[in-house]
């Protein structure tokens, strides 16, 4: 009676650490948004050398800007998504998405001058420039460290 405890406890200790493992895996591709944001936001801050004052009327016009370039460029996402899901699509379904997205790349260029004529009534010339470098800076910083982070994984494994 006491092995036939002892197996089905062990078997049961077993199983649940290989699902606490799954979920802490799970858990570890999560995105947090609020952080990534953050972090590119205190990048931005320190990059660009602002000010307490300028970064408090500066990183929100910056936030806004993304948001509004974000869901410009929805329907892009989507259509592209959909056709690469799609059994057979067609040349006009690819004409579709690149229409959209060239649309969207026009529409966020717009955006764009709209809000550095905003950022510069906020910042020196120099400053805008720099932004715009730390935009860049910090998307290659981050998809280098996610690079990074997949060989790190695998080395594990």
């Amino acid at each position: 009676m006491n092995k036939i405890f002892f197996i089905t406890f062990v078997a049961i200790s077993v199983l649940l650490s290989f699902n606490a493992t799954a979920q802490e895996k799970k858990e570890q591709r999560h995105f947090d948004r609020e952080a990534f944001e953050a972090r590119r936001n205190a990048f931005i801050t320190a990059e660009v050398g602002l000010t307490p004052e300028e970064a408090a009327q500066f990183i929100p016009l910056c936030n806004e800007l993304r948001q509004k370039k974000f869901e410009v460029g929805r329907e892009c996402r989507k259509l592209s998504k959909e056709i690469r899901y799609k059994e057979n699509p067609t040349d006009a379904d690819y004409n579709k998405v690149i229409d959209e997205c060239l649309d969207v790349e026009i529409k966020e260029a717009q955006l764009e001058k709209e809000y550095f004529e905003r950022f510069k009534k906020i910042l020196s010339p120099e400053k805008v420039y720099k932004y715009r470098n730390a935009e860049y800076k910090f998307v290659r910083n981050f998809m280098k460290s996610g690079r990074d982070n997949k060989k790190e994984e695998k080395q594990k494994k």
